[in-house]
């Protein structure tokens, strides 16, 4: 019993973190979030009520709890107290050692979807790299900003059209987007009715990919790559008939077919030929053009509609993640673990070497070229031509590197492409990072994120300012307060903000939580207010 949430009973209490009370509202009565967390690990719920504070006061790592106020946290979090750093390690170490952040996620993420509390019309799917700055060896991700390279892991994360997050799932260095959309695809067709549209950027780009996609019935929409942009540029303006807004910006769009033919590498099996709706788009605010890719199956998508998936990417995608970077911790990875990697490939350094010698003979190649091309032919008083010449001596040179170039070509493509790295002299084997701590504080991140978007939906009807609503909700979710608790209720009241309009969208949000009647596992209504000091 002692173990239970919010079972302690007290007189008022001041909190500087009263507001972090509020995501309860729609995560124990909507997602009923505490309720699932409590059946996978009892009484190890308590770390994962530390995560929620975490993310929800953008704590960047375990190690920053030193500065919270213990016993005004653990209060709002139902705890009691916040114990010791060492307590809360232990507490992480006790859930991740049951190695269950699988099963988990999965009745997370298929709770949202029967619940209807995601949507299941368009999903938005881009990987980001989780960076890693340790000594062991690991597999490389892409940082997209610097265009390189860098060792960690990949974040494939995928959002429906309002920026909620759908599924995700870490990848260990570069990722597989093909891979994961059609896995995706797979994954949740028992719980939804029908195959959402995929979103996705240029990296998904190809004939295979879009082969896979239309024999699985996925529909999709893509930007296309490798467009020539001269011929985009030339055409007609006249064949842009229809015109839509979007995010302020004005487009013109119109459509053609383009045919694809993808052939399998199985001999076995013939080509598939299939048609894609090519989507040409022109941003007549900035006066650039682009085109997009898309099969929709049977769903009866309009050019618009087409046009408008591709350009909400960034709003339902990017900039979601981006948000999240901000305000939460969630690059943030709670203890390593390290395990043998089952990918120990890596490029043949061999064959590296026998391109540079390849490339060093070519080199010789060009410069005796050019001196061949400049030197004229020397002739004895017969009229032949004379075998010590500086012509036929180049001429035997080229002879000679010409040889030496075919004989390397022909040792490279003997070589094996790739090789595995327990064969070679001083390399050290790839490690692989244990994502099950990583899992389990995403999956609060997660929770919180979609929480922070529902309670900003709710906030909406109460503030007209839509370019300040957000801000509106982090200060009220920042709010100091007191709370009490008795045998029947917890009540927290938040202080009022200054401003009048603000202050009266903050009693509204106050109210509609608590109308919801949430409850507390032992049966406790929860409540929040606004009001002075009681």
């Amino acid at each position: 019993q002692q173990d239970q949430p919010f079972v302690e009973k007290h007189d008022w209490e001041a909190t500087r973190y009263a507001g972090v009370f509020a995501y309860l509202f729609p995560l124990i009565g909507r997602w009923k979030w505490l309720q699932l967390v409590m059946g996978h690990f009892g009484a190890g719920y308590k770390i994962f009520m530390v995560f929620l504070l975490m993310a929800a006061h953008n704590i960047r790592s375990i190690e920053q709890l030193k500065n919270v106020r213990s016993r005004e946290a653990g209060v709002v979090l139902g705890l009691g107290w916040l114990p010791s750093r060492p307590k809360i390690w232990e507490w992480f170490y006790g859930v991740a050692s049951q190695g269950i952040s699988g099963i988990l996620l999965k009745d997370y993420f298929c709770r949202q979807l029967r619940a209807g509390l995601v949507g299941v019309w368009l999903w938005f799917t881009d990987g980001h790299l989780l960076p890693y700055t340790g000594k062991r060896s690991v597999r490389c991700g892409y940082n997209t900003q610097r265009r390189m390279p860098e060792p960690g892991q990949t974040n494939m994360v995928t959002c429906d059209d309002s920026g909620r997050v759908v599924d995700f799932e870490i990848q260990e260095g570069k990722g597989d987007l093909r891979g994961h959309i059609l896995a995706m695809g797979r994954k949740w067709a028992g719980e939804i009715g029908e195959q959402p549209v995929m979103v996705f950027d240029r990296e998904g780009h190809g004939a295979p990919f879009f082969s896979g996609l239309v024999r699985e019935g996925i529909p999709f929409v893509t930007w296309e790559k490798h467009v020539d942009a001269a011929k985009l540029a030339g055409v007609s303006v006249d064949r842009f008939q229809e015109e839509f807004e979007f995010n302020g910006k004005h487009y013109r769009v119109f459509e053609e077919e383009k045919s694809y033919i993808h052939t399998s590498e199985d001999p076995l099996k013939s080509p598939h030929h299939f048609k894609l709706r090519r989507i040409y788009v022109w941003n007549k605010s900035s006066n650039r053009r682009a085109c997009g890719l898309a099969w929709d199956g049977d769903k009866g998508m309009s050019t618009a509609d087409c046009a408008r998936a591709i350009l909400h990417r960034w709003g339902a995608s990017e900039n979601s993640f981006k948000h999240i970077q901000e305000r939460h911790p969630f690059h943030y990875r709670p203890g390593f673990k390290f395990v043998e990697s089952e990918r120990q490939e890596i490029e043949n350094p061999a064959v590296k070497e026998k391109q540079s010698l390849i490339q060093r003979v070519k080199t010789t190649l060009g410069k005796l070229y050019r001196k061949l091309a400049q030197s004229r032919e020397s002739l004895n008083k017969d009229g032949r031509v004379r075998r010590n010449s500086v012509r036929e001596q180049l001429k035997g040179m080229i002879g000679e590197q010409e040889a030496e170039l075919e004989r390397l070509q022909e040792e490279k493509r003997q070589l094996p492409s790739k090789i595995d790295v327990s064969s070679l002299q001083d390399y050290r084997s790839f490690k692989r990072i244990d994502n099950e701590g990583k899992n389990l504080f995403d999956f609060v991140t997660c929770s919180v994120w979609n929480a922070r978007k529902q309670m900003v939906d709710w906030l909406r009807p109460f503030f007209d300012q839509d370019n300040e609503i957000v801000d509106l909700f982090y200060t009220i979710t920042s709010c100091h307060g007191w709370i009490k608790s008795t045998a029947t209720e917890v009540t927290v009241r938040l202080e009022p903000l200054q401003q009048p309009k603000r202050r009266l969208a903050q009693e509204q949000l106050c109210r509609k939580l608590t109308s919801l009647g949430v409850q507390t596992p032992t049966g406790k209504y929860i409540a929040i207010e606004v009001g002075g000091a009681p």
